[in-house]
């Protein structure tokens, strides 16, 4: 399979090859040269995860009723943070 490498010394990856090995975005690729010949090994994969993974990741204290609607998630995150010691 023949690419083209970039001005900025990128390369994609075949298809066929990411599928194979399992590389998704995040994965870490440990480069070797050998003579003339690079080699690619991986060496992370990352797992795909669901919106239901992240389910109870933040929690409201407050009392009363509550909608989803009227959740902000980034309001929830700095308030969180300031709360940090």
């Amino acid at each position: 399979m023949l690419t083209t490498v970039s001005d900025k010394g990128q390369v994609v990856i075949p298809v066929e090859i990411r599928r194979r090995l399992g590389i998704t975005p995040g994965c870490q690729l440990d480069f070797s040269l050998e003579g003339h010949v690079i080699h690619a090994e991986v060496k992370r994969q990352v797992t795909q995860t669901t919106a239901e993974d992240g389910f109870g990741m933040l929690v409201c204290t407050r009392p009363g009723k509550r909608r989803l609607a009227d959740f902000d998630v980034a309001l929830a995150m700095r308030e969180t943070k300031d709360d940090r010691p």
